[in-house]
């Protein structure tokens, strides 16, 4: 988004409320618009005899009002509410719709790093992978168990899950990468991000950069990493672009000499995001779908009129 249309989602919703082998309609929610069409969408999917439970964040910054005025008007129409985690934040964009296909279940499911909002998503970049993947898929439903059940252990092994595992898959994906260069083969990094601030990630960038891994990172807000310091991070080279939409997807790109692993994610390399708030990161399996995205942040690399260093 914006370059695609918004309403791939919103019309994957609405035909799911309406599709009578649906049974069930996961959704979590950190901003919507004002006028929200997926809210009525699930309204529909209830009064059309399935179960829909969503998961509202009530303290979304500058939409707690919105969000609490959504909250009671689904819980009015039947809609199973679950008003997040007292003790943690929940910013994650997961929609899992379960559907029954000749007898047995079948699941769908989006995986983004944009709000379910048609407002932003016209003037947000993100990304939203939608797969059938069923692995992933019961690995999302765990996620909406563990916002209802924080207190039992929960085992991701193809999401970054914070604050599960997302900060050790992240240094485990980054250790990888110095492996590589250490045994002659060409290791790089690439990233785009809103913020990094996260002193432990950034120190394990510092190590790999000195340790010959090549690393490019695209990077809209904060940054406290400091590029180009013989020693420390000669081989980091960080670009920002501020332009006519707000860049807003997080990615990260790992050589992995030459069978990249690509993945997007809700959260930024901030503290918070890692270890303070339930964000959720995904692969991406398609060989279509890692070359768009690859594309995608190569064309914003050559850029020469709007990124600065």
């Amino acid at each position: 988004y914006p370059y695609h249309d918004f309403l791939h989602f919103t019309e994957f919703v609405r035909q799911a409320a309406f599709d009578p082998m649906v049974k069930h309609i996961r959704l979590n929610i950190y901003r919507v618009a004002s006028q929200s069409r997926i809210i009525s969408s699930l309204v529909d999917a209830v009064d059309n005899g399935k179960k829909v439970t969503v998961v509202v964040e009530l303290r979304a910054r500058f939409d707690e009002e919105n969000n609490i005025a959504w909250s009671k008007r689904m819980t009015d129409a039947g809609i199973k509410v679950v008003l997040g985690n007292p003790s943690i934040k929940i910013h994650s964009k997961l929609c899992i719709v379960t559907r029954e296909e000749r007898g047995k279940i079948r699941h769908y499911s989006h995986f983004g790093t944009g709000n379910f909002n048609e407002k932003t998503a016209k003037i947000y970049t993100d990304l939203s992978l939608f797969t059938c993947n069923e692995e992933m898929a019961l690995e999302g439903i765990q996620v909406f168990d563990m916002i209802q059940n924080p207190y039992r252990k929960y085992r991701f092994n193809h999401l970054q899950v914070s604050p599960v595992n997302a900060r050790s898959k992240i240094q485990s994906l980054i250790r990888q990468e110095i492996q590589r260069s250490t045994e002659g083969c060409f290791a790089r990094i690439t990233i785009k991000i809103n913020n990094i601030v996260d002193q432990e990630l950034i120190d394990d960038l510092y190590r790999a950069s000195q340790a010959g891994v090549k690393i490019r990172a695209i990077v809209r807000g904060m940054c406290a990493l400091i590029p180009g310091v013989k020693g420390l991070s000669e081989n980091i080279e960080i670009i920002s672009i501020v332009d006519r939409f707000l860049e807003h997807p997080r990615i990260m790109v790992f050589e992995n000499d030459g069978d990249r692993k690509v993945y997007i994610s809700s959260a930024d390399w901030m503290t918070r995001n890692m270890d303070y708030r339930i964000e959720v990161g995904c692969p991406v399996y398609s060989e279509d779908a890692k070359q768009m995205i690859v594309d995608l942040l190569e064309l914003q690399f050559q850029d020469t009129l709007k990124a600065r260093v």
